[in-house]
C-alpha cells in the first residue's frame, strides 16, 4: 500500500506547485541569461538619461519567475532606490480585474451577457446619442439610441459611452459638467451616485456600432456591487485578491504600504520633475495614500508587477490559481475570444486586447496573447502559446517615454532560448 501511494502523493504536489508562481533560472525557462541583459541595458539607459525615474520588470515562463529587477528610484528626489515590490498606480490595468469580477458572477447566473443593463440600473433605460453639441456653455442636444446598452457592451467597449478628461473633447466638456469623474482617484465621490449620472447622459454613438474606450467598466464595477451585495473592494479581496495571493492590490492603500508607493513623475520642459500638480481631472496625484470610497473599476487600483503575475496566470493556467478554481477554463476561453465585429476595431474580448489571426503581424507575439496596459506607463502581456507573462512598470504621467512597453517586449521574446 505504501509502495502505491508515495507516487500519487508525489504527482499530486508536483501539480499544486506548478499552480503558483515560484522563481527560477531564466535557462531552466528556456531563456538565454546572457540575451536578457539587453532588458537591464535599455532600462538603465532610461533612468540614466533621466528620461523614467526607475522601473520594475518580471518575467514569468511555464509557471516560474524568471526574471525579477528592480531599477533606478522610487523617488528621485530623495534617491530612494527602486526594489521589486514596490507599489504602482496601474490605472486601466484594473479594467482586466474588474472583468474577471463579473465574470465570476456570470458563471453564478446573476446576469447574461446580452441583459440591457437597464434591468439593473434603471436610470440606463431608453439611451440617447448626442446629435449636436455647442462648444460655448456645453450644451447639447439627442436622438434615441434606439437600442438598448448590454453588459457584454460595456466589457468590450461598444456602448458608446466616452472618457471623462480623456476622452473626446465633446464629452469631457459634458461629463465636466455632469461631475462625472474618470475615476483615477476621486476619494471624495460614490460610484454608485456617479454611474447613475452617467446614465442619463448621451452616447457617442449607437451601443454595437463601434468601439469606443469609455468609462464602461466602472459601470461594471457597480454592477459587481449590485450584484454581489457587497462593495466592489470588498468583492474583490474576498473573491480575487485573498484567494490569489494578491496582498498589495488596493483601491487606497494601508498606511502600512504608504511608503513602498513610487512617487509619479511627468516630463516637465523635457526634464523629469516630480508631479505636483493635479492630474487628469484635478485628481491629487497620492490619490492611492487617500482614504477614498470611490472604487473604480476602470482606473483605480494600484498593484505590484508579482501580484498582477499571479492574476495573469491564473488566465493561463485555465482559471486556477494555488489549487483554487476561480473560473471555469470555457469562461476562460470565452474571455480569451474575439467579441469584436465593428469597423475599425483591433481584436479585444471580455477583458483584454487579443492577438488574432487579423492582426497577427503587427507584432511578435504569438495568436492568442492578450494584454493591455495603465495611463502611467505600465504595460503587461500573456502569452499561452509560449507559457510567457511580460510586466514592465513606471509611473509617469504624460509621459514621452511609452515606448518602453513595446521595446521591452521585443526584449523578452528576442531572449528565447528553446
Amino acid at each position: 500500500m505504501k509502495r502505491i501511494l508515495t507516487p500519487i502523493f508525489s504527482f499530486i504536489l508536483v501539480v499544486v506547485q506548478a499552480q503558483v508562481l515560484l522563481p527560477a533560472k531564466p535557462e531552466n525557462a528556456g531563456l538565454s541569461p546572457e540575451r536578457l541583459k539587453r532588458i537591464d541595458q535599455m532600462v538603465n539607459e532610461l533612468v540614466e538619461s533621466k528620461a523614467i525615474p526607475g522601473a520594475v520588470v518580471l518575467i514569468a515562463r511555464n509557471g516560474k519567475i524568471v526574471y525579477h529587477q528592480a531599477y533606478g528610484y522610487s523617488d528621485v528626489d530623495s534617491k530612494k532606490t527602486m526594489q521589486k515590490d514596490n507599489i504602482f498606480r496601474i490605472a486601466s490595468q484594473s479594467k482586466a480585474i474588474a472583468s474577471l469580477a463579473a465574470m465570476i458572477l456570470w458563471e453564478e447566473g446573476k446576469f447574461q451577457l446580452d441583459d440591457p443593463v437597464s434591468r439593473y440600473i434603471p436610470e440606463f433605460k431608453n439611451p440617447t446619442v448626442l446629435k449636436s453639441f455647442n462648444a460655448a456653455d456645453s450644451s447639447y442636444t439627442t436622438e434615441p439610441a434606439g437600442r438598448e446598452i448590454t453588459i457584454r457592451h460595456l466589457l468590450t467597449h461598444t456602448s458608446g459611452i466616452d472618457y471623462a478628461a480623456i476622452g473626446s473633447n465633446e464629452f469631457k466638456a459634458i461629463y465636466a459638467k455632469a461631475g462625472v469623474p474618470s475615476g483615477i482617484g476621486n476619494d471624495g465621490d460614490v460610484i454608485g451616485d456617479k454611474i447613475k449620472i452617467l446614465a442619463k447622459l448621451p452616447l457617442k454613438h449607437k451601443p454595437g456600432e463601434r468601439w469606443t474606450y469609455g468609462l464602461n467598466i466602472d459601470v461594471i464595477g457597480y454592477l459587481v456591487e449590485l450584484w454581489s451585495g457587497m462593495p466592489f473592494d470588498q468583492f474583490l479581496k474576498k473573491r480575487v485578491f485573498d484567494p490569489l495571493g494578491m496582498k498589495d492590490t488596493w483601491f487606497y492603500l494601508p498606511k502600512d504600504k504608504h511608503d513602498r508607493l513610487v512617487t509619479l513623475y511627468s516630463d516637465q520642459g523635457g526634464k523629469l520633475a516630480r508631479q505636483v500638480a493635479p492630474v487628469y481631472d484635478n485628481v491629487n496625484p497620492d490619490y492611492p495614500k487617500t482614504n477614498g470610497k470611490y472604487f473604480s473599476g476602470g482606473a483605480g487600483l494600484s498593484s505590484t508587477v508579482e501580484d498582477y503575475a499571479k492574476f495573469l496566470h491564473l488566465f493561463l493556467n485555465k482559471g486556477q490559481y494555488n489549487g483554487v478554481r476561480i473560473l471555469s477554463r470555457k469562461t476562460v476561453e470565452l474571455i480569451l475570444t474575439n467579441q469584436l465585429h465593428v469597423p475599425d476595431a483591433n481584436p479585444f474580448g471580455l477583458a483584454f486586447g487579443l492577438e488574432t489571426d487579423s492582426n497577427d503581424y503587427q507584432s511578435i507575439v504569438s495568436i492568442g496573447s492578450f494584454s493591455w496596459g495603465g495611463a502611467f506607463n505600465t504595460h503587461y502581456w500573456a502569452d499561452p502559446k509560449e507559457q510567457l507573462i511580460g510586466i514592465i512598470y513606471t509611473n509617469m504621467y504624460n509621459s514621452s517615454q511609452w515606448s518602453l512597453g513595446s521595446k521591452f517586449k521585443v526584449l523578452v521574446y528576442q531572449a528565447i532560448n528553446d
